[in-house]
């Protein structure tokens, strides 16, 4: 695997999204999270080391499995990237309270990158200060 180093962590070229995970096969639209869980293990044996995933992903399940699959890894082995759904969420939202759902979602006390999700014109005065 190559490497990248950006601000002191090396980083694999050759990252691993969860925004679209193997589905089962009974029509459920539900990820196969054995599937998925394979997936990790086989990237991370082959030097993958940056997952990125995001708020929305699989109708919010994303988060929760690629949590679970990256559980039994030690934590230093991988680096872990969300995203803030500005674009889905109210005004009456608490960003923090948002990170707080998406760390525990995860299973981590922390994200290596954390993402302003889907900017676009639409969505810009959510991440502007009023």
């Amino acid at each position: 695997m190559r490497y990248s180093d950006f601000q002191g962590e090396r980083i694999s070229l050759l990252g691993f999204g969860a925004m679209r995970l193997p589905l089962l096969g009974d029509g459920s639209g539900k990820v196969d999270e054995a599937q998925t869980e394979k997936m990790v293990d086989y990237a991370l044996d082959n030097g993958v080391n940056y997952f990125d995933t995001a708020y929305p992903y699989h109708n919010g399940e994303s988060e929760l499995i690629l949590g679970r699959c990256l559980k039994k890894h030690p934590r230093e082995s991988f680096l872990l990237a969300s995203k803030y759904p500005g674009h889905q969420v109210s005004e009456t939202y608490d960003p923090a309270a948002v990170f707080e759902r998406q760390l525990q979602k995860c299973g981590v006390e922390y994200f290596d990158f954390y993402l302003l999700h889907n900017v676009c014109e639409n969505s810009l005065p959510t991440y502007l200060d009023p």
